[in-house]
């Protein structure tokens, strides 16, 4: 639809991915992790954005993060917000969580001069359900299935992972060219280094970021990292 013109020219793409907290527990200790929410999910959108907006100059980040609900149990931090800023008055808000109750929130919101959509990206398919006896398997994360609940109609193709696969096996075949290279991987990790200082130093960070002396970029850690251009 964007190629298509349908919203006109693009000047803000909001993202959200957000839960309770990840499955694993080494996720939870930023020295095996790096990070925190930001590291875990805001990849997700930073790797988004820039696909989206077909791999533009990324002229700053800024970031506000901290640990509000897991002190207890982790360093890194559980709700994160960001704000990429690209060339020709286009920016990217991304809005991350391990705090937030009630299973995954995965949104997409596009704004152009010309329109605009939304993406639900699990209730936008999902079966609106109430239920006071609770049931068994509603969808990813969901801590219970009494009261009003969303499942998800085939949740897996519903998040892309077999389109991938056939894709990553169409690729190892020598029958299509990978969608992501290894220099959108590079822009997703100068991402989320600048995210880490950002949110360290209390402002703007202007790109390009290249930190020296680097460490893993947690909280703790992120104030000491000695920077070129910040």
């Amino acid at each position: 639809m964007a190629d298509q013109g349908a919203f006109g020219k693009v000047y803000l793409v909001k993202q959200c991915e957000k839960h309770f907290g990840p499955h694993a527990a080494w996720f939870w200790d930023v020295s095996q992790s790096g990070g925190g929410v930001f590291m875990d999910m805001g990849c997700h959108g930073a790797a988004f954005v820039y696909w989206f907006l077909d791999r533009p100059k990324l002229k700053s980040v800024t970031c506000q993060m901290g640990t509000y609900v897991h002190a207890d149990i982790t360093r890194g931090d559980d709700n994160s917000i960001g704000i990429l800023e690209f060339g020709k008055r286009r920016n990217w808000l991304d809005r991350d969580s391990w705090a937030r109750r009630g299973g995954m929130d995965d949104r997409i919101e596009v704004f152009g001069s010309h329109g605009c959509t939304y993406a639900n990206l699990h209730m936008g398919n999902a079966l609106q359900t109430y239920s006071e006896n609770g049931y068994g398997y509603a969808v990813e994360k969901a801590p219970s299935t009494m009261g009003w609940t969303y499942p998800v109609f085939d949740e897996l193709y519903n998040y892309g992972f077999p389109q991938e696969m056939a894709h990553f096996a169409r690729c190892v075949r020598g029958k299509e060219t990978p969608q992501a290279t290894g220099e959108d991987g590079r822009f997703v990790q100068e991402v989320l280094y600048a995210g880490y200082q950002s949110a360290g130093l209390g402002g703007k960070v202007e790109m390009p970021f290249r930190p020296m002396g680097v460490q893993p970029p947690n909280r703790s850690v992120v104030q000491s990292l000695e920077v070129e251009n910040c």
